[in-house]
C-alpha cells in the first residue's frame, strides 16, 4: 500500500482552500490530469463525484464519496474505481483569519498487480502534485 502526505501553508483562508477542494466539478479547469468530472451528489456535508483521470495516453476513472466538515476536512472513500484500498483526508487548519496550513494523506493499493503496473506512474503524477496545483488555482483565483 502506498502512502502520500502532503502539508503546505497558504496564504488564503481554510474555508476558500475548502471550497476550491469541495468543487471538484471545476478540476479540469486547473489540474491537468483531470479531463471530466461529474457530481452525482452534493450536499454540505458529502459530495459523490467521478473523476475522469488521463494523463500520457492512459486513462482511468474514479468515484469517491466524500465526507465534508465544512470548511474543516473532507473524508475521501472509494465507491468505485482501480483499488482495492483508498482512503483519503484533507485538513484544512486556520492560521489566523488570511491563512492555513492543508494537510492531504491519501493511502491506496490498487485491484491487481497490473492495474497497478499500468496506472502506477499516472497515479504517483497525480498525488505528487495535487496540493501543489490547488495552491497555484488558489494564488490565481486571489
Amino acid at each position: 500500500m502506498k502512502t502520500v502526505r502532503q502539508s503546505v501553508i497558504v496564504a488564503r483562508p481554510a474555508g476558500e482552500m475548502f471550497r476550491l477542494v469541495d468543487e471538484a466539478e471545476r478540476y479540469p479547469e486547473f489540474l491537468p490530469w483531470c479531463s471530466a468530472a461529474e457530481i452525482h451528489e452534493r450536499t454540505p456535508e458529502r459530495t459523490r463525484a467521478t473523476l475522469e483521470i488521463e494523463y500520457r495516453g492512459l486513462k482511468s476513472r474514479i468515484t469517491t464519496l466524500n465526507r465534508n466538515v465544512p470548511t474543516e476536512s473532507i473524508d475521501l472513500e472509494l465507491v468505485e474505481g482501480p483499488f482495492e484500498r483508498f482512503l483519503g483526508h484533507w485538513r484544512f487548519v486556520p492560521l489566523g483569519t488570511e491563512g492555513c496550513r492543508v494537510e492531504f494523506t491519501l493511502e491506496y493499493a490498487f485491484s491487481s498487480g497490473s492495474l497497478e503496473t499500468l496506472l502506477a506512474p499516472v497515479f504517483g503524477y497525480v498525488t505528487e502534485t495535487l496540493v501543489d496545483h490547488f495552491v497555484k488555482r488558489a494564488e490565481a483565483l486571489a
